[in-house]
């Protein structure tokens, strides 16, 4: 007994003595490691904060720069439309002096064709009393015979002189008529120079309330960005404080895996132990996949979703919303839908994890990091509350 008691001391002086020399390695591996997970959670250097607002700036300046361009394009197009608004008015005034002219000319041919008519008139008037006079001299004396072939030739020249003028009076007329229809053909083409400075006028006013439009954009997008940076400065530092609370998550998670692998492997232990004398006893207990796999390495939970059909389509529609997302991420070209991107991010962030608790169990540790994180902002919905909405609308409803 006392060889017992002089051995156990010993061994437990040299086991104190041993750790006391061990101590002080573990003691700076601990320090070591601690101080370089700190580092890692520090937020980002003054530095990369002047970068990023420099940035911004820049971005700023090149937007401004692309409205200010724009602009002036505006305004080059608004004084070439008034040019040509301005060629179009000399244009329609020529064609209605031209107009005017032809007007005169018309109506000059027209008191000439008067003329014409009354001379006609006159000609025939005179035809008639030659034929008369003709008559006459023919009854009264034969010996007139060279006046009347006199006059016979006079008549048949004045004949000739009227076929003349007939024929001057149908071309006169066919002139007339031609006259008519370019008219007609300057009063359409003087309706369709109407239209067309009409056009161009509504295309000036809309060109003008456009350039307005632009104006009022450029002041929107000025207040847009201040908004935008303040935003941005905010996001940064919610961001520093979720890198912080998921690196804590992190450690919580490491733990609780560890705890409940330690708790998983013991309670197959004691359930091997135990299923001897059950095989033969009452009935034998069955354990779904979900369950005995709570604890498993990531091999396992791909093993039990994949087994599951429904487990299976959830996390296929997870990957195919994944990739259209990381295809649109690389499509765009402007931050536009910055927050519809992030919104569609954490929720499909928040139905993996969902379907890593459903895979796991119900023994799953995350159920339990789900329940005890509690939301940090009312403005927008967190993780862990976009995560248990996914577990409980994925999980089917237990019958009453």
């Amino acid at each position: 007994m006392i060889q017992f008691a002089l051995l156990f001391g010993l061994g437990f002086l040299s086991a104190a003595l041993l750790v006391m020399l061990i101590a002080p390695a573990v003691h700076g591996r601990i320090v070591r490691y601690t101080e370089n997970r700190i580092k890692a959670t520090l937020p980002i250097s003054p530095q990369e904060v002047r970068a990023q607002r420099d940035m911004a700036r820049a971005v700023y300046a090149a937007e401004n720069a692309r409205t200010k361009q724009e602009l002036v394009q505006e305004k080059d197009s608004g004084v070439a439309l008034r040019l040509r608004n301005d060629r179009l008015a000399d244009e329609a005034r020529r064609l209605q002096s031209e107009n005017h002219d032809l007007q005169m000319q018309i109506a000059d041919m027209d008191v000439e064709a008067a003329d014409l008519r009354a001379r006609l008139r006159q000609e025939g008037s005179y035809i008639q009393q030659l034929k008369a006079a003709v008559e006459a001299a023919e009854e009264a004396d034969a010996a007139k015979g060279i006046e009347i072939e006199e006059l016979q030739r006079r008549i048949s020249r004045l004949r000739a002189d009227a076929d003349n003028l007939r024929i001057d009076l149908s071309a006169r007329d066919t002139e007339v008529e031609n006259l008519k229809f370019r008219i007609a053909t300057l009063r359409d083409e003087r309706e369709s120079l109407r239209n067309d400075v009409k056009l161009q006028t509504t295309r000036a006013k809309d060109a003008e309330a456009r350039l307005a439009q632009e104006e009022h954009r450029a002041l929107r997008l000025e207040d847009k960005l201040s908004r935008e940076i303040a935003v941005r400065s905010d996001k940064e530092n919610a961001l520093e404080r979720r890198i912080e609370e998921v690196a804590r998550l992190k450690e919580r998670l490491k733990v609780a895996t560890a705890e409940a692998r330690e708790v998983s492997r013991a309670s197959r232990k004691s359930s091997t132990k135990a299923s001897a004398p059950k095989r033969n006893g009452a009935s034998e207990v069955e354990v779904t996949p979900l369950a005995a796999d709570a604890s498993s390495g990531p091999a396992d939970i791909a093993a039990v979703i994949a087994a599951s059909p429904e487990l299976s389509d959830l996390a296929d529609s997870a990957h195919n919303r994944a990739t259209a997302l990381s295809e649109r991420l690389l499509k765009a070209r402007s931050d536009g839908n910055d927050a519809a991107i992030r919104d569609e991010m954490a929720s499909i962030a928040a139905s993996m994890i969902a379907l890593t608790a459903r895979a796991e169990g119900p023994s799953s540790p995350i159920r339990t990091m789900l329940e005890n994180v509690q939301s940090e902002s009312e403005m927008r919905e967190s993780l862990a509350a976009r995560a248990r909405k996914a577990l409980a609308d994925q999980e089917p409803a237990t019958p009453a």
